[in-house]
């Protein structure tokens, strides 16, 4: 995700010349179609996320969106990921520290009020790890331990409903799904997780991050993959499509959905305006458009997927911020058309 002192975004340092052509040259596609003395808040029994979803990304900095409360987003939004919780200095284990001061005063005792209301509303609230420079590991037993009992108390402290995983600099699929897995036993039912990967990791089942998700396939609620800051990359069909268009996001898109992940897992992330990516841009209309030919066969571009996929979670944007420094015309346009699917 892209802002200014931690961009989500990266792509464009790692890929280089490292293109799609290199990607089927080496085979990496599928050629198959708070305060510390604050008191708990104990989560409240979380509202089931709905069929179809639009999630965002609240920005806990001014990088020059708008700023937000909590209680500023939209309603069209299903699932808010707050960005982000950073590393701490013990192995695995993470911290959230509100912005006071870079949004404007708002105070941690609102903030875990506008938690509370968005849940009473019948959204869900997580907490997002990561961003471009979120480095974050979890390579062995304990760092695993570490994030899984870091996050559950970041959950009890301040309400979140789960987790968003946004490492954009690696994963151990191994440990990371120990680490979920033992959160999501620690959270019960209603935990809520999202990932939202790079294009790169998505590429092949073998990568380490499409690894993971298909290892906690039992507790994922949706991978909203980032179709952006990408360059071009290898659909399903073993072809090259150009971020931009209808066809980089269908063609990617079933990738994940033939490659394990149920389609109710399967989100399209996108920039909500041309200011919060660096690339790959679309209007609403066309993220629209690709959710009608994954779901229905219809409003399709030259990629026509082999079988429709009705079950198809929705949409991410980043940022509630940059929706709403332009009008919130992206949840506007995507937000009622995800939810009439």
């Amino acid at each position: 995700m892209t802002h200014s002192h931690r961009r989500r975004g990266r792509l464009g340092t790692f890929i280089g010349g490292f293109t799609a052509t290199a990607l089927a040259a080496t085979g990496l596609f599928m050629a198959t179609a708070g305060s510390a003395n604050a008191a708990p808040t104990a989560p409240s029994a979380a509202a089931a996320v709905p069929a179809h979803a639009v999630t965002g990304y609240w920005q806990n900095f001014d990088n020059g969106a708008a700023v937000q409360k909590l209680s500023d987003v939209p309603s069209d939004y299903d699932i808010v990921a707050v960005a982000f919780a950073d590393a701490t200095t013990t192995p695995g284990a993470v911290d959230f520290t509100l912005d006071s001061a870079g949004l404007g005063g708002y105070t941690e005792d609102a903030f875990k009020a506008d938690i509370k209301a968005k849940q009473a509303a019948g959204k869900s609230v997580v907490i997002s790890v990561g961003g471009q420079n979120g480095t974050v590991s979890i390579n062995d037993s304990a760092s695993a331990t570490n994030f899984a009992d870091s996050l559950y108390a970041l959950m009890q402290e301040y309400g979140f409903d789960g987790v968003d995983i946004d490492l954009e600099n690696g994963l151990n699929s191994t440990y990371m799904s120990q680490a979920l897995e033992s959160l999501a036993a620690k959270a019960g039912s209603g935990f809520v997780l999202t990932m939202a990967p790079q294009t790169i990791d998505m590429q092949s089942t073998s990568a380490e991050y499409f690894k993971t998700a298909l290892a906690v396939k039992d507790i994922l609620t949706v991978v909203n993959m980032q179709y952006y800051n990408s360059g071009s990359m290898l659909g399903c069909d073993g072809k090259v499509y150009s971020q931009g268009s209808v066809d980089f996001l269908t063609a990617l898109a079933c990738i994940q959905l033939e490659g394990g992940l149920d389609p109710s897992q399967v989100g399209i992330g996108v920039p909500a305006s041309s200011s919060a990516a660096g690339g790959g841009y679309v209007a609403p209309s066309v993220v629209n458009d690709a959710l009608d030919c994954l779901a229905k066969g219809t409003n399709c571009g030259s990629f026509k997927p082999s079988k429709t996929y009705p079950g198809i979670r929705g949409a991410m944007t980043w940022s509630t911020n940059w929706d709403a420094t332009a009008g919130n015309a992206w949840s506007s346009a995507v937000g009622s058309h995800v939810h009439g699917l």
